[in-house]
């Protein structure tokens, strides 16, 4: 004879059960019952569901919830997309991906004087966690390299490092999220707030901001590749 115990996924044992009994009334009333369980498993000491017992399952059951949301968490719903270039899936999570120049909607506050509306934007490289957000600049609108240097983002509310003030934006990343749903929240997170001012002592383009985004929203126009600056970083600098 073979012993195949092995092959044999983990054996679970019986140690407790609950019975729920209810009036048979319009309003039920539940009353809950505790087994223990015998080496047989044997129902046996019946007594009724303690706070301690409650608390113990509730905190059971929360722990699995959490683990199943966990295991979600950025898989993608089918074949990994195109756009996503690397992924750590470390305790702070990220993702780094990449969307080509396209029209997006643009909001800026008034003291800007910068009407709203649809404008194109250069090709961008999106860095995110489930918190935080830098983007980057592309000056070719093709899926890019390890040694694609990057290009500071021509937008207001974006630090020179990249790292975006999202500021009262109320962002809401859940624990469950699909790869696909987190890279699309954060794109609407950033075009969809109101740009108002520039961060720190730099401008981010080569010329004027503002004057830029006016003729942008105005003529509906390509983006100027001339405009854009190069930082001295590669895409592998991002690739931590």
């Amino acid at each position: 004879m073979e012993d195949i115990t092995q092959n044999f996924g983990t054996l679970y044992y019986p140690t407790s059960a609950l019975v729920f009994y209810q009036t048979d009334e319009r309003n039920k009333n539940t009353y809950v019952e505790h087994f223990d369980m015998d080496k047989n498993g044997n129902p046996m000491n019946a007594h009724p569901l303690t706070e301690r017992e409650s608390k113990a399952l509730a905190k059971a059951l929360s722990v699995n919830l959490k683990k199943e949301k966990s295991q979600e968490y950025l898989k993608p719903k089918g074949i990994l997309p195109t756009n996503i270039l690397h992924i750590n899936s470390g305790e702070n999570a990220t993702v780094l991906w990449f969307t080509k120049a396209g029209k997006r909607p643009m909001f800026f506050s008034e003291n800007l004087e910068i009407p709203n509306g649809t404008a194109e934007v250069p090709a961008m490289i999106w860095r995110a966690t489930k918190r935080s957000l830098s983007v980057f600049a592309l000056a070719q609108n093709r899926r890019p390299t390890e040694k694609t240097p990057l290009f500071y983002a021509p937008f207001f509310n974006v630090y020179e490092s990249g790292n975006v003030c999202m500021g009262t934006v109320n962002m809401n990343i859940k624990n469950s999220v699909s790869l696909e749903e987190f890279t699309a929240n954060w794109e609407d997170y950033f075009f969809n707030s109101y740009f108002s001012h520039l961060l720190g002592n730099y401008n981010p383009i080569n010329g004027n901001c503002v004057n830029l985004w006016k003729k942008l929203i105005k003529t509906g126009g390509i983006f100027p590749k001339e405009t854009l600056k190069k930082t001295n970083r590669t895409l592998k600098t991002l690739l931590k």
